[in-house]
């Protein structure tokens, strides 16, 4: 680490943190990119579920990275009711390892440098704009100035809230989430798997993502006030003792995932947040893979265009053009998680009954949430919002 001055430094090198590296670097600036953990892409905390569109955005589809390939999604209500509705768009379960190791080295090549097992404990300040930061690295404490530094280090960003942005969440807008990665699970490998009720996951759905081989990733989120009550690990053990006993753990993950909109400020003087530190996770269905990179690439894009342009006050505009991306539609689903999230296990067998007399060919998760909506004329006009926005 003999360099000590970069024109942009980041902070994690989970998906948005490569891409904000990736994407500032083609401007030709000096990028930085600092990682606590010993790997890129490890520990893998995610059920690494994405739309093949949500990929081929940065990185072309190759079956190295992909476990399986999604085209139907399953809804099992409360008293067992199956629907099958085709995708109209094509996903993917990846192999989050190799997956984030492939994003990293798109950032590489595209000049960035990457630092892994770099403990990020502080930032510089040039008056009151962030000036770089401060990292233990092999036993020494290094300061590193930049002009930018963008924190891509999770929710509840420590290097956001040195920065004095608001980053606490409230436990009522996290989601309580565990997961298992289990063998010997015979599930439809095109397939993913959702199951809503109380018995299931309260507030929150349970899913099954198939990653071939009859393995799959299996977890549940629920609400942080559900949560205290009985915890997402007990609703894990019941399902499975239940459904598959025989079922071999090969992977246990625990933690919180943010279930809100984004963050009211994410950028300021010096730096700018993106991923899970910005809250750019959906929060309907809690995925964050593909709006993390979208963010990223946003920010990353942003960043190195005020440094090219030498104006700093650029990188204030990262807000105002990540929420006509991807913002203001999260605004939206996170209205329809609040109704949707509150529904009994008798609506959501209703919703099945009466969605099962849809024929199979006019089935589309548009049409579900119609059905599911239907005495709900505020949120219906959310749902034509949702496939309105581009």
């Amino acid at each position: 680490m003999t360099n000590k001055e970069y024109d942009i430094i980041v902070v994690g090198a989970g998906p948005a943190g490569t891409m904000a590296a990736r994407f500032a670097a083609e401007h030709g600036v000096s990028v930085l990119v600092l990682e606590k953990d010993r790997d890129v892409g490890y520990p893998v905390r995610c059920g690494e579920a994405i739309s093949k569109a949500g990929v081929e955005e940065f990185i072309p589809s190759n079956d190295k990275f992909i476990a399986s390939k999604i085209d139907k999604f399953s809804m099992i209500s409360p008293d067992g009711t199956e629907l099958i509705i085709p995708l109209e768009e094509s996903g993917y379960i990846l192999e989050r390892r190799i997956f984030d190791y492939e994003l990293a080295k798109t950032a590489v090549s595209a000049g960035a440098e990457i630092i892994t097992r770099a403990y990020v404990n502080g930032l510089l300040f040039d008056n009151d704009a962030v000036a770089g930061v401060e990292v233990e690295y092999r036993g020494e404490t290094h300061k590193i100035k930049s002009k930018i530094v963008i924190a891509a280090d999770g929710v509840e960003s420590r290097v956001g809230r040195w920065a004095g942005i608001k980053t606490h969440i409230d436990f009522r807008d996290m989601e309580s989430c565990v997961q298992i990665t289990a063998a010997n699970i015979p599930v439809d490998q095109n397939t993913l798997y959702f199951y809503f009720g109380k018995d299931y996951a309260p507030e929150g759905y349970f899913w099954i993502f198939p990653k071939g081989g009859n393995t799959a990733n299996i977890g549940l989120g629920i609400s942080g006030n559900i949560g205290k009550k009985k915890s997402a690990l007990s609703f894990l053990n019941e399902f499975m003792t239940n459904n598959y006993p025989n079922a071999s753990i090969l992977t246990q993950i625990a933690g919180g995932v943010p279930s809100t909109i984004t963050l009211e400020k994410i950028a300021a003087p010096g730096i700018i947040l993106v991923g899970d530190a910005a809250r750019q996770v959906n929060p309907l269905s809690g995925g964050g893979i593909a709006s993390g990179m979208i963010g990223g690439k946003i920010g990353g894009t942003i960043a190195g265009e005020s440094i090219k342009m030498k104006n700093p006050n650029h990188l204030l505009s990262y807000e105002t053009a990540w929420h006509k991306r991807l913002g203001k539609r999260h605004e939206i689903f996170n209205k329809l998680k609040e109704g949707i999230y509150k529904f009994d296990d008798n609506k959501f067998n209703e919703i099945a009954h009466a969605f099962l007399k849809v024929p199979y060919e006019k089935r589309s998760i548009g049409n579900l949430f119609k059905t599911a909506l239907f005495n709900k004329p505020s949120l219906l006009i959310d749902v034509a919002k949702v496939f309105l926005i581009k």
